[in-house]
This record gives C-alpha cells, sequence and structure tokens, in this order.
C-alpha cells in the first residue's frame, strides 16, 4: 500500500507581519482534505545540505491561534539553495524523502526565485506554490495590490514616527529616519507619505542607475536651509534604504567594509547609512555657519515581527487558504495572489525579468499621481525657489551666500529630479503650478530691483545672526 503523499510549508527571507496566518490557513485547508502538513524549519537551510530532521508536524490544533502572532512559527532563513546545482538537487531529493510532493514556500523576491528553481529542479514530481511576503512591497504583484506585512509594517513604522516628530519639534532638531526597503521605496514613502514627514528620499526619484551620496546630502541640506529661513529649526526625513544600492562605487566604498548576504545582496542593515549621512549633512552646512542638531534612526526589526494588524490578518487567511487549495487541485508553478476579491495565479514564466533571469522587483512609480501628491505636501527646495527671487534670497541669506552662488550649488537639484521631467513631459494629470504664497506677505509692491535683492540678504543674514 502506497504512503500517503504530505505537503511541506517553509519560509524563507526576512520576517514580515501575516507569515503565521499563512501557515495557519493553509495547515488547517490541507488537514481538513486529510493531507498531513510538515512545517519545514528554517526555510532551505537544512533541505539543501540534505537534513531532514529539522522538521514540525502541522496540525489544526497547534495552528488555530498563530494568526495573530509576529514572528514565524516554523522559522526562517536566507539560506539560498541555487547558487550551487548539489544544493538545488539535495531540496529536491530531501523533500522527496520525506514524503513530500506538495510545497508551499513563503518569501520575498529572493524565495520567489529559490521556488521557481525548486519546481524546475522537480520536473512534475513535486508541485510548488509561492506566496508573496515582504514589508518593502516590491514583488511584481498587479498595481494596488500590497504583499503582506507591508501595511502592518507601514502602520508600526507611522507611530514610531510620529513620536519623532513630536520630539522634532519639541527639541528643535532633525531626525534622519532610515526605513526598510532593499531596492524600492514603497515603505519609506508609505510612512513618510501617511505622517506628513518634512520629506521622503527614494532611490526612484534619481536619474540613472548611480545615485551620488552628496546629492542626498544636498537634498537634506536644502530641505534643512528652507526650515531655517523659515524660521523651523526642526524636521524629520524618511530615507529608504534602497539608497544604498545605488550609490556610486566610490561612495559605496567609503562607507564601511560591505557585508551581502546568500542571495549576494547588500547587508544594508549593517551599512550605518543613517550615521553617516548626518555627519556629511552637518559638514555641508558648517560650510555655511549653520549648526543643527541631527539624530539618525533605523526603523525596520521594529516592524518585521510585529503581531500583524486585521488587514494583513484577513489578506493573509486568504492568500494561505488560496495556495492550499490550487496546489490541492493539482497546481503549481505559479505564485498567489488576491485581485479584486477573486484568486489569481501568477505563474512563474510569467513573473520573470528576462534581462536578469529573477522574478521582477515592483518600483515606485516616480511619474504616478500617488508619488506627486506626496511630494506636493514635502518641505524641501523645488522649482518655485527658484523662480522667485524673494525666496531664494531668505535661502542664500540664511547660508551667507549671494542668490547666485545659492542657485549654482543647488539648482542641480531640480535639473536631476525626475518629478520635474515627468511634469515637463505632461505625465501627471494632477499637476499644478508650484507655490510659496502660503509664506509671502498678503501684499507686495512692484517688482524689486537687484539692489534691493541683496539689502533683502544683508537683511536676513543679520536676523539669522542675531
Amino acid at each position: 500500500m502506497s504512503v500517503p503523499k504530505k505537503l511541506a510549508i517553509l519560509v524563507g527571507g526576512g520576517p514580515a507581519p501575516g507569515i503565521n496566518s499563512v501557515i495557519g490557513a493553509a495547515t488547517i485547508r490541507a488537514s481538513v482534505e486529510g493531507v498531513e502538513v510538515l512545517g519545514i524549519r528554517d526555510g532551505f537551510k537544512w533541505l539543501m545540505i540534505g537534513d531532514i530532521s529539522h522538521t514540525k508536524e502541522l496540525t489544526i490544533d497547534s495552528v488555530s491561534r498563530i494568526h495573530f502572532r509576529g514572528g514565524s512559527y516554523i522559522g526562517i532563513s536566507r539560506s539560498n539553495p541555487t547558487k550551487d546545482k548539489k544544493h538545488l538537487e539535495n531540496t529536491v531529493t530531501s523533500l522527496l524523502r520525506l514524503n513530500v510532493d506538495k510545497l508551499i514556500s513563503i518569501g520575498g523576491d529572493d524565495t520567489a526565485f529559490s521556488a521557481l528553481k525548486v519546481d524546475e529542479m522537480a520536473a512534475g514530481r513535486i508541485k510548488v506554490v509561492h506566496v508573496p511576503k515582504t514589508i518593502d512591497n516590491d514583488l511584481d504583484l498587479p498595481h494596488g495590490i500590497p504583499t503582506f506585512g507591508f501595511q502592518t509594517a507601514r502602520h508600526i513604522g507611522v507611530e514610531v514616527v510620529k513620536n519623532l516628530m513630536v520630539d522634532a519639534k519639541t527639541t528643535s532638531r532633525w531626525y534622519f529616519v532610515v526605513s526598510m526597503g532593499r531596492k524600492a521605496g514603497h515603505l519609506a514613502l508609505g510612512i513618510g507619505k501617511a505622517t506628513g514627514a518634512t520629506l521622503t528620499i527614494i532611490p526612484e526619484e534619481f536619474p540613472g542607475e548611480i545615485i551620488k551620496f552628496s546629492h542626498i546630502v544636498d537634498v537634506l541640506v536644502g530641505a534643512i536651509v528652507k526650515r531655517l529661513s523659515y524660521g523651523k529649526g526642526d524636521g524629520v526625513a524618511i530615507l529608504a534604504e534602497g539608497l544604498v544600492e545605488k550609490l556610486a562605487a566610490e561612495d559605496l566604498e567609503s562607507l564601511v567594509d560591505i557585508e551581502r548576504d546568500a542571495h549576494d545582496n547588500i547587508r544594508i542593515a549593517e551599512v550605518n547609512f543613517g550615521e553617516i549621512l548626518k555627519y556629511k549633512v552637518q559638514e555641508r552646512l558648517k560650510q555655511f555657519g549653520i549648526k543643527t542638531t541631527i539624530v539618525a534612526k533605523n526603523i525596520g526589526y521594529e516592524l518585521r515581527c510585529a503581531d500583524p494588524i486585521p488587514f494583513d490578518m484577513e489578506y493573509t487567511r486568504d492568500l494561505g487558504f488560496s495556495a492550499a487549495q490550487f496546489i490541492l487541485n493539482g497546481g503549481s508553478g505559479a505564485m498567489v495572489s488576491i485581485q479584486n476579491g477573486y484568486f489569481v495565479p501568477l505563474y512563474f514564466n510569467e513573473i520573470i525579468d528576462p534581462a536578469t533571469g529573477r522574478t521582477r522587483v515592483r518600483m515606485v512609480d516616480p511619474s504616478s499621481e500617488t508619488f506627486y501628491i506626496a511630494r506636493r505636501y514635502m518641505l524641501r527646495l523645488s522649482q518655485a525657489d527658484f523662480d522667485d527671487p524673494h525666496e531664494l534670497a531668505k535661502y542664500a541669506a540664511t547660508c551667507g551666500i549671494s542668490l547666485e552662488e545659492f542657485r549654482k550649488q543647488f539648482y542641480y537639484l531640480i535639473e536631476n529630479d525626475l518629478l520635474y521631467k515627468y511634469l515637463k513631459e505632461g505625465k501627471i494629470k494632477l499637476a499644478t503650478a508650484d507655490s510659496n504664497a502660503v509664506y509671502k506677505p498678503a501684499k507686495r509692491k512692484a517688482p524689486v530691483e537687484p539692489n534691493e535683492i541683496n539689502d533683502l540678504i544683508i537683511d536676513q543674514a543679520k536676523t539669522n545672526k542675531s
């Protein structure tokens, strides 16, 4: 008599709120159908070296309440079975030795790629389904559909930043908050937009593949100078950690000795990006005789294992049920998605980027209205500032330099900002003219002469020093 086949579940990558809900929902669905479920501990770590002793039996009783909790009931790891063909063969062989013919993997883009390769190596002997998970929200799901864990991470991140904004105002200081998001700026922008942070900087707003460190520094310096010119010495800047991945090679090497994980990704959390940025910004401000207190803070680890909010609890139960039912029905080689209330499989061969051979990464679209709206609520140097000599005079005075020198040092920020490129091309339908009217007096005399602007600069400089 043949032994009934089992369904295995494993988790790869980094933690995200809602993992346990997927595990619980998939286990319950399969168990109801009489299928035994195995939890594979620590992702691919043990399977890829042929060790099949690290498993955990999953039953309805053991998983029925785990959806309330963060973390992973069966552990997690970033171990990568795709770098060595032998490891990939071991993974498939180990699953077959466990009498597994169905595998549900939970993870981000790296784990999705590993699932794809396991599916190919198994050649039909094991059905493989992937559930997309990452707080970065960067998996190639249809527009508007989040990856699970993102909404909870944003929610927790907003609570942290909200308190920092109060502290910043109370103590007249700046916070540089570096948010997780290895490649894309979704999480940073989501937190910054929801809180109304002073500004958010993400990699997608820069043209080209390379970002100069000095460019990021000047965006921040420009925002600080602008705030000071309005009599405000505080602010909160949210920075996506993915900026590090796009830094010029010479800038990256000057930061620290860079470590990489098993998937060749820079271990960005090990790079003290915020502290280095703080030092460079303060150095740049000293050139203008400006001293500002800046505190750098990373947020990410606090978000990954948080208990999921109701949105993610419900969403992940849908994903877990759909993954189990799809694989029980004979489905394989796909990533699970819920679109407009319906389950839609995204087959691996449809989500691979031909250029990289890996699953596509969803980036923030800097030509979108949602990004444009986020930018309109930020306080940073804008085209309107450089079009208005009165405003520019304030900023130049704050820096103790001429209007022309200020333009020479900072106008390149506007010239190299993708938002203004898309505005010129007419891609943003909700576009309105930049304006600083709210900061202007109710009435103003006729256009001022150049010597009057110089007088404004001198008066402003005296005010700043007094």
